[in-house]
């Protein structure tokens, strides 16, 4: 199983990226799919899924609710992470991560994705 992060990147305070993340080896459309993070000294935390079967999103992280949005396309084996109104303590390397269906992806995972950087500078 190969999870391949991108669209990583510097963007100013305020702005907009959209995270990929590209699964292979797997059956995508079985697993809960989604997104973790890990600022500088700081340990990683569960920023949201998008379950394997209807769609839904889920976050934890209550500054992320209503700035960004997880997605999932199973015919192209990608989930996305769109991330709006970027803020400097958004700052981190984030990771995409797989779960299995019966469990939740906060608490289970499976396989990680390499991480990707994102950087809001102020």
């Amino acid at each position: 199983v190969q999870l391949q992060a991108s669209g990583g990147g510097l963007v100013q305070a305020g702005g907009s990226l959209r995270l990929s993340c590209a699964a292979s080896g797997l059956t995508f459309s079985y697993y809960h799919m989604g997104w973790f993070r890990q600022a500088p000294g700081k340990e990683r935390e569960f920023v949201g899924a998008v379950t394997w079967s209807s769609g839904n999103t889920c976050y934890v992280d209550s500054s992320a609710k209503g700035r960004f949005t997880i997605s999932r396309d199973n015919a192209k084996n990608t989930v996305y992470l769109q991330m709006n109104s970027l803020k400097p303590e958004d700052t981190a390397v984030y990771y995409c991560a797989v779960g299995p269906s019966g469990r939740s992806l906060a608490a289970v995972q499976l396989y990680w994705g390499q991480g990707t950087q994102v950087t809001v500078s102020s």
